[in-house]
């Protein structure tokens, strides 16, 4: 969130306005009384428009802070509640600029961009206005040394008073991206205050949880309540699930099988129709190349978890992951699920190919749980998951 980003920006002298995130009405009010001025007050939730959405509010004096927080307090961004509000102090805003770093995958690099024009949709400046959104690679060995934060001030044209301020502030922020791990550092708006300071007004920070064994600290930045619950319990179970909007539940084994099982389950989904659209992909949920039959019985039982879901496509080609253990995991998660007096009610349709294929497929004939169908082809599994979901 915009109040742990500039934490981290802090930690690494980027120049940020004093402030505290506040979680009770009461609370505004003090961290105002503290400023001794003007605040903004600005609701903490990761996405984007909270301006639009009636999200950030100035007030003048700490009762003003305690009402504005009292209305942003609980309200619904894009599907976010807010819980907590940034009380910060309030800037008289000469100009506004936009600089972020992040990680190029298509290039196989990093990359800075910089603009002279901040505080608007970046998105929407790179597409309308191209010219005025300098991007410049950084080299991974090479880094970020005065030289280059030059070249990338220089080349978003940032003006001769505020180009050594923004030099500086260009590595500041390069020590965050690189000691801190992190995927994308961005600041939106970057503002010069009537006094002549640049200042970060307003902060993004993406970290790589692949580098989270290197910064226990990192930890603290997790918040139970901006996440979606079914993927913090299969977080906690190690699973890599991400909820998504559909109907049919969708479990296989290695990444670029899951995310092909995703492309089949939505073209065979158009054939069908449930709650007023095209039958889609409920989740992406991959146990692994080597996941053993608690592992399927936990994917299994975070997937029967939504209610969104209709039917269940359990798609494993066996290699290092045996069918047979497949197998057992779907017999074991019936039973799991059954002595918590959750019986399954929702289909699943299972394709097993590769290791053991013959193994597992005697396993579930044998079991009979109902609602479980064997379907031999990854095209004919998508589809009749489709249609099971479609007449749920």
């Amino acid at each position: 969130m915009e109040y742990q980003a500039k934490e981290l920006f802090a930690k690494h002298d980027v120049p940020v306005l004093p402030g505290n995130v506040a979680e009770t009405v009461e609370d505004a009010r003090s961290i105002a009384e503290q400023i001794g001025g003007p605040v903004v007050v600005k609701a903490q939730v990761k996405t984007g428009g909270r301006g639009k959405a009636g999200g950030v509010k100035l007030a003048e004096t700490p009762d003003q802070a305690a009402e504005k927080a009292e209305a942003i307090l609980g309200m619904d961004i894009k599907g976010h509640t807010v819980e907590r509000v940034l009380v910060t102090e309030a800037s008289d805003i000469a100009a506004e600029y936009y600089v972020s770093f992040l990680l190029d995958r298509t290039n196989r690099t990093y990359l800075a961009m910089a603009s002279v024009e901040g505080g608007v949709e970046i998105e929407q400046l790179a597409v309308e206005s191209p010219e005025k959104l300098a991007q410049v690679p950084v080299d991974a060995l090479g880094g970020l040394d005065e030289a280059k934060a030059r070249e990338i001030a220089a080349a978003a044209r940032f003006p001769d008073d505020v180009r050594n301020q923004v030099v500086s502030i260009l590595q500041q922020l390069w020590t965050v991206f690189i000691a801190e791990d992190t995927s994308l550092v961005e600041v939106n708006p970057l503002a010069q205050t009537s006094d002549g300071r640049v200042v970060a007004l307003d902060g993004k920070v993406t970290l790589d949880d692949n580098a989270a064994f290197r910064h226990d600290d990192h930890a603290t930045f997790d918040d139970s309540t901006a996440g979606d619950p079914l993927e913090a319990a299969a977080k906690a179970k190690d699973l890599n699930y991400v909820k998504l909007d559909g109907e049919v539940g969708i479990i296989g084994n290695g990444a670029g099988l899951v995310m092909s099982t995703l492309d089949v389950v939505a073209y065979a989904g158009e054939e069908f129709t449930a709650n007023g659209h095209t039958v889609r992909p409920a989740n992406f949920l991959d146990i692994g190349g080597g996941a053993s039959a608690e592992v399927m019985a936990n994917g299994l039982e975070i997937i029967l978890s939504d209610p969104d879901v209709r039917s269940v496509f359990v798609n494993v080609f066996g290699g290092i992951t045996s069918c047979d253990a497949v197998a057992n995991g779907i017999v074991q998660a019936f039973a799991l699920l059954d002595s918590r007096g959750e019986t399954v009610t929702r289909p699943l349709v299972v394709r097993l190919d590769g290791n053991s294929a013959e193994e597992g497929r005697r396993i579930l004939d044998e079991a009979a749980l109902a609602g479980v169908e064997r379907v031999d082809t990854m095209d004919g599994a998508a589809r009749r998951a489709a249609e099971l979901a479609a007449a749920k």
